[in-house]
């Protein structure tokens, strides 16, 4: 143990979460390189191997699964210390990555973002808007934003708001297609829907809720491509109010007869939820949704 380097279980824990060399070395800016070395020290000072190298990527030994625990367990004392050195002033520095649907990142919080951003020059936001859940465990986050509670992890999970959704189109689609005056004309149209094996949530999956004998004619991975398509003519689809309402190419169908409701969960990790700038950037988001109010999230 002479030749251990505590430094290199950082190495060792990004590997883990991210399986694969590329992947780890950017994570953690440096070059495939000098992880691989730095890897290769922690095994050597240890006297076992790791990991396997398989075609899947890096796979951890049964020798690296028990030192795995062992490595959170030390990454998560460091965490408290440097939360119970944080004095939570107006001057707070570091980082934090903030992991959110495509549509909420953009459409809501993106454009509110410059209120904590210039309120604390020193923090650093890192904001992750994409179509996918996001692993606390693996430190893919901070705080994530999801549209389901978690079930397991040691995570903490609040509501953050409920949001309606319904269904848009283009005036020029409907224009030229088969009048629609209740829920069993839809059928006749064509539908814009999520591609399956992507959906990276069940919440996703609304044309069920709309009518048992509809279909997607036209699947799109993301919200934000969907409604693109949607404006541009391409069919009938599912979009959240307060992305759709200030579209001007859509407008919305069967307001009465179609309503759907879905939740947005703010998710932190336990190791990490009681740090000042995870904090300020959780107040900050729960103030933001309070000013928009219920008018900008329900019908």
């Amino acid at each position: 143990m002479s030749d251990f380097n505590w430094n290199d279980l950082q190495a060792f824990l990004t590997m883990a979460r991210a399986g694969r060399l590329t992947v780890a070395a950017q994570r953690m800016g440096v070059d495939h390189s000098t992880l691989s070395r730095r890897i290769a020290a922690l095994e050597a000072a240890l006297g076992v191997p790791l990991f396997e190298r398989r075609t899947v990527g890096f796979v951890l030994t049964p020798e690296g699964e028990r030192l795995l625990g062992d490595a959170e367990a030390i990454e998560t004392l460091a965490l408290r210390m440097r939360a119970q050195l944080d004095d939570g002033s107006a001057s707070l520095t570091g980082t934090v990555r903030v992991g959110t649907p495509e549509g909420f990142g953009t459409y809501f919080l993106g454009p509110r973002i410059a209120g904590i951003t210039h309120a604390h020059p020193g923090l650093e936001i890192e904001l992750v808007a994409n179509p996918r859940s996001f692993s606390l465990t693996k430190r893919e986050a901070d705080l994530a934003v999801s549209m389901a509670r978690p079930a397991q992890g040691r995570v903490y999970a609040n509501k953050l708001v409920d949001y309606a959704l319904g269904l848009y189109a283009a005036p020029a689609y409907l224009e030229q297609h088969a009048r629609i005056r209740k829920r069993e004309d839809l059928g006749r149209h064509h539908w814009i829907g999520y591609v399956e094996d992507l959906m990276w949530t069940p919440e996703l999956d609304y044309l069920p809720q709309v009518a048992r004998d509809i279909s997607a004619h036209l699947r799109v991975s993301n919200v934000i491509t969907q409604m693109m398509a949607l404006a541009g003519g391409a069919g009938i689809g599912v979009l959240p109010h307060f992305m759709a309402r200030n579209e001007p190419g859509l407008v919305r169908v069967l307001p009465e007869q179609i309503r759907l409701t879905r939740s947005y969960w703010l998710v932190t990790h336990a190791d990490t939820r009681d740090l000042a700038r995870v904090e300020l950037v959780t107040q900050f988001m729960q103030e933001e949704l309070t000013k928009a109010g219920p008018d900008f999230w329900m019908d």
